[in-house]
């Protein structure tokens, strides 16, 4: 009799389960880091900081979300994928509309804040990334997932330098621009999502 492992139906089930097993680690890692960055972004003011941290909510429904479709069909990941380019489709127009906002009540975050916790986010989101780089090209689902996590880092970056950039310039311009810059890079990362998706969804309909 044949070993378990050379089944492929043994196969698939244990790769669900390294692929489930991760994304629960990485959703517990943005739920807590939504708490703080959302705490800190409300205390300081910063938009940066309260988009960061939205975006991290919007992470951890992704994550629950990818978990629950782990185990399903091709069409169900697709589907998945479609929420999570929608998601990433309604942070860009949020983030836009703070900006805006922003722009003509203006106000100084502190900067001390935007910096400790915009490291502290690109610490964790550092961690998911490498949690997830492994299980990046298994299919659909863990791909965007992946590229939530690619993006994540990218933000948090950028907020560490509209921190920095609030600091030399006493102004809130820099977490403005940020916001701005944020918002094209989710809105164009909800694009691509959404097409893969839709190709995908269109493959399991032939």
């Amino acid at each position: 009799m044949e070993n378990c492992c050379k089944d492929k139906a043994c196969e698939v089930e244990a790769l669900q389960e390294r692929q489930s097993s991760v994304l629960k680690i990485v959703l517990l890692i943005n739920a807590v880091m939504f708490l703080a960055e959302m705490t800190a972004g409300l205390i300081s003011g910063s938009i940066s900081l309260v988009a960061d941290s939205l975006d991290m909510l919007g992470d951890s429904l992704v994550y629950g979300f990818s978990i629950y479709v782990v185990t399903r069909g091709a069409r169900m990941k697709a589907i998945s994928a479609l929420f999570k380019g929608g998601i990433m489709a309604m942070f860009g127009l949020f983030v836009l509309g703070q900006a805006i906002y922003r722009i003509l009540f203006p106000h100084v975050p502190m900067f001390e804040a935007i910096g400790t916790f915009g490291v502290l986010a690109l610490i964790a989101n550092s961690l998911c990334l490498l949690l997830l780089w492994r299980r990046r090209t298994d299919d659909i689902n863990m791909r965007s997932v992946w590229l939530c996590s690619r993006n994540d880092i990218i933000a948090n970056v950028s907020v560490i330098l509209a921190g920095v950039g609030v600091w030399l310039m006493h102004s809130g311009w820099p977490d403005i621009l940020v916001g701005l810059a944020l918002s094209a890079l989710f809105l164009r990362s909800a694009l691509f999502v959404l097409r893969g998706a839709i190709n995908e969804l269109k493959g399991v309909n032939v």
